[in-house]
């Protein structure tokens, strides 16, 4: 019998391994959720042992996948900086005022240590509460944002 993912009636992943054991409450992890989104997704029980390994989002099937992409949206919150209009000084701690993906906001930065290179241009922001931000591509951003984020690389 081949592996099977499903839902059941309280909305939690259920995994059913070859053997037939159910395994309640999994979660899916990728190996490189920004680097390499569609690269290696682990299906994790609860208390962190990987139960399967996924080398590829191609090898999923569609209703799978569905059930996947789902839970993953629901633990990957991490909003995309498009646009940096603002920010309160240019020592740390300061307030920048950004434009996301879902809105804009503000967020306190305490220090340089914070904005970290991840791969190439590709840029991630933790703010003092410890909320993730993204900005894919540094060279994309505006010629406003370019300038108020380089005084803190």
């Amino acid at each position: 019998m081949p592996h099977q993912l499903e839902q059941d009636s309280l909305g939690r992943l259920v995994f059913v391994d070859s053997n037939g054991s159910r395994h309640i409450g999994v979660h899916p992890v990728r190996a490189f959720p920004i680097t390499a989104p569609g690269v290696g997704i682990g299906i994790m029980d609860q208390s962190g042992k990987e139960l399967f390994w996924y080398p590829n989002v191609k090898h999923i099937t569609e209703a799978e996948l569905g059930l996947i992409e789902e839970e993953l949206a629901a633990r990957e919150f991490m909003p995309v900086i498009i646009k940096i209009t603002q920010v309160s000084t240019f020592a740390t701690p300061s307030i920048w005022d950004i434009e996301t993906d879902r809105g804009p906001t503000r967020i306190r930065l305490k220090g340089e240590e914070d904005i970290r290179r991840i791969a190439g241009n590709t840029l991630l922001i933790a703010d003092s509460n410890g909320m993730q931000f993204l900005i894919k591509d540094a060279t994309q951003l505006d010629k406003v944002s370019k300038k108020l984020l380089d005084r803190f690389r």
